[in-house]
C-alpha cells in the first residue's frame, strides 16, 4: 500500500468560513476539484472560484430544512471506499461513486447555542448530523482520506498543502484523524451533558471524574501530588522510575511541541521551555543538532522525538544525562543501549495526543481555554516589507513560529537551517528576550548572519528589529497589531530585512 496519496477532490462544508479563503485558493491553485454545499458554495463562488454542488452528485436537493444535505451513498461512498481494495473499486465504478480525498467540515455551534439560548428547538437544531458523520467516515478511512474537522487544523492543512503540493503521507492523515476523533468525542460529550443535566458541565462545575494516580511528589518534595487521567492509553513506560509531577509537566510541554512537526525532529525541554530544537533528514542528525543548541541546559532535560529511535541515535544520546525520552518507537538494539541507565524514563508514545481544551487552577477555581492549535505557515504570511523572504527564510520562519509558540512569554526564537540557535523566554521585556536569545547563540558558537527571528507577540517599538539587524537577522515574523507596526516595518525596510505578519499571537503564560 502506498503511503503517499494525491488529493484530487475536496468536499468543503463548513458552518464558519473564518480562515477558509487561503485554503480554498491553494486547493484551486493545485487543481483540486471542490465539492460543496449551500452557504459554503456561495462563499466559494464569491471568491471567484468554482465548486461542484453536492446536489449534482446525489440528484437530491437539501431537504427537511437542511437536516439532510450530504447523507447519501455517493458522498459517503466517495469518502469510505478503499482505494486499493479490488471489490471496492469495482463497486465504485458500478455505482458511479466520485472519489473524495479531502473533507473539510466543522460542526454546528451546539455549545454556544446552549449557553446563549433557552429555546430547546433552537438547541436541538444545532445538533450536527451530517457533519459529525462526515468526520467519522473520513477519519475511519484515514488510509486514503484527509479529514480536517475544525478551524484549529486549518494552519496545519495549509502548511501541508504548501510543503507537499497536494499530497499527504499516512502519518499526516493519521494525525488529522486523531484530531477528528477528539473533535467528535468532545462534541458528543457536550450533547450527552445537555441531555443528562439540562446544561453543559464544564470547568465551572469544578469536579474531576477521572481516576487518580499518586505521584512521587509535586513541584517540590514537600508537596503531595496526583495525576487525574489515563496515562496508559497514551504511553507505554518501557524503563525507569516512577513519573513525578515535574516529569509530567515537561512531558506535556514536549509532546505539544514535537507534535507540530512532520519531518524528523528532536526537542530538548527544560522547565517546559525548549533549550534544543532541530529538524533534519534523519532522527540521528536532528538529535545532534538539537543537542548543539545548548549543550549545558540539555543536562537533566526531557527529550522528545517524532520518529523511531535507531541504534545510531541511541548511542549518541546515551552519553547525556537526561530524565525522560519520548518517541513513537525504538529499535530493539537501541532500547538495550538506552536501558543501561536504570532510572532513565523511556516512553513510547502510542499516538498523537489530540489537545482540545486546557485547564488551570487559580483563585480556588478553574479557568478553561481552547488549546492553541494554530501554527502559521506560508499561506498565512503577509509580507509587509520591500524585501521578500527567500524560500529558505520562509521555511525557517515556519520553524521559528512553532518554536516560539511553545516558549514562555515574552518569547523570541532565532532559527537558522531548521535549528533553534537562540531563544529568550519568560522575560518581562521583549528586548530582554531578544538579548537573551542573542547571548545564548553566542555562547554556543552560532553565527546569526542569515538567521530569522520569530516573536510570540507584536513589537510595540522598532527596537527589536534594529537589534536583530545588528547581529545579522535577515527575516522576521510577528503577529502584528500594534498601533506602531509601521515603525517596525520601516525599520526592517531600512535594514533590508524581510518581515511577515501572521495575525496570530502566541502568548504562553
Amino acid at each position: 500500500m502506498s503511503s503517499s496519496k494525491k488529493i484530487r477532490s475536496a468536499l468543503v462544508s463548513v458552518y464558519s468560513k473564518d480562515g477558509l479563503e487561503p485554503i480554498l485558493r491553494k486547493l484551486n491553485e493545485l487543481n483540486i476539484e471542490l465539492i460543496s454545499t449551500g452557504g459554503t458554495q456561495t462563499f466559494i463562488e464569491g471568491l471567484g472560484l468554482t465548486a461542484t454542488p453536492v446536489e449534482t452528485l446525489t440528484d437530491y436537493p437539501s431537504i427537511f430544512g437542511g437536516r439532510v444535505k450530504t447523507l447519501h451513498p455517493k458522498i459517503f461512498g466517495g469518502i469510505l471506499y478503499r482505494r486499493e481494495n479490488e471489490q471496492d473499486l469495482l463497486e465504485q465504478k458500478q455505482y458511479e461513486i466520485p472519489s473524495i480525498d479531502l473533507v473539510i467540515v466543522d460542526l454546528y455551534p451546539f455549545e454556544d447555542t446552549v449557553r446563549s439560548s433557552k429555546d430547546q428547538d433552537a438547541i436541538i437544531e444545532k445538533i450536527d448530523i451530517g457533519g459529525i458523520s462526515l468526520i467519522r467516515a473520513a477519519a475511519k478511512n484515514f488510509e486514503d482520506t484527509i479529514i480536517v474537522s475544525s478551524t484549529k487544523d486549518y494552519a496545519a492543512l495549509l502548511e501541508l498543502l504548501h510543503k507537499k503540493q497536494g499530497s499527504s503521507d499516512i502519518e499526516d492523515r493519521k494525525q488529522f484523524a486523531t484530531h477528528a476523533f477528539a473533535t467528535s468525542s468532545h462534541y458528543d460529550g457536550l450533547i450527552h451533558s445537555y441531555f443528562a443535566n439540562g446544561h453543559i458541565e464544564g470547568a465551572g462545575d469544578y469536579k474531576i471524574n477521572k481516576p487518580s494516580k499518586g505521584l512521587r511528589y509535586g513541584e517540590n518534595p514537600h508537596q503531595q501530588a496526583k495525576f487525574y487521567g489515563d496515562l496508559d492509553s497514551a504511553f507505554d513506560i518501557l524503563n525507569g522510575k516512577e513519573l513525578s509531577y515535574n516529569n509530567l509537566v515537561d512531558i506535556d510541554a514536549s509532546v505539544q511541541l514535537i507534535q507540530e512537526f512532520f519531518e524528523p525532529t528532536v526537542a530538548i525541554i527544560k522547565h517546559t521551555n525548549s533549550c534544543g530544537l532541530a529538524s533534519a533528514n534523519t532522527i540521528s542528525e536532528a538529535y545532534k543538532r538539537a543537542f548543539a543548541c545548548d549543550t549545558t541546559s540539555a543536562f537533566g532535560g526531557v527529550i522528545a522525538c517524532n520518529k523511531d529511535i535507531d541504534l545510531e541515535t541511541a548511542n549518541e544520546m546515551n552519553s547525556l544525562f537526561f530524565e525522560v525520552l519520548i518517541a513513537p518507537g525504538y529499535e530493539a538494539n537501541a532500547l538495550e543501549v538506552l536501558k543501561q541507565k536504570k532510572n532513565r524514563i523511556i516512553i513510547r508514545q502510542k499516538a498523537p495526543i489530540p489537545y482540545q481544551t486546557m485547564f488551570k487552577t487559580l483563585l480556588n477555581g478553574v479557568i478553561e481555554q481552547d488549546a492553541d492549535r494554530s501554527a502559521e505557515g506560508q499561506g498565512n504570511f503577509k509580507v509587509v516589507t520591500s524585501q521578500q523572504p527567500s524560500a529558505e527564510e520562509l521555511t525557517d520562519l515556519e520553524f521559528a513560529i512553532k518554536a516560539v509558540k511553545h516558549l514562555k512569554s515574552n518569547g523570541i526564537a532565532l532559527v537558522k537551517n531548521r535549528q533553534l540557535i537562540g531563544m529568550g523566554c519568560g522575560q518581562t521585556s521583549r528586548v530582554d528576550a531578544l538579548q537573551q536569545a542573542i547571548k545564548k547563540a553566542g555562547e554556543f558558537g552560532f553565527d546569526l548572519k542569515g538567521s530569522v527571528m520569530a516573536s510570540d507577540a507584536f513589537f510595540p517599538f522598532p527596537d527589536c528589529v534594529g537589534i536583530a539587524a545588528g547581529v545579522g537577522v535577515t527575516a522576521i515574523s510577528q503577529p502584528g497589531g500594534s498601533i506602531k507596526d509601521q515603525d517596525s516595518i520601516d525599520a526592517a525596510n531600512a535594514n533590508k530585512q524581510a518581515m511577515v505578519l501572521t495575525g496570530i499571537r502566541h502568548f504562553k503564560h
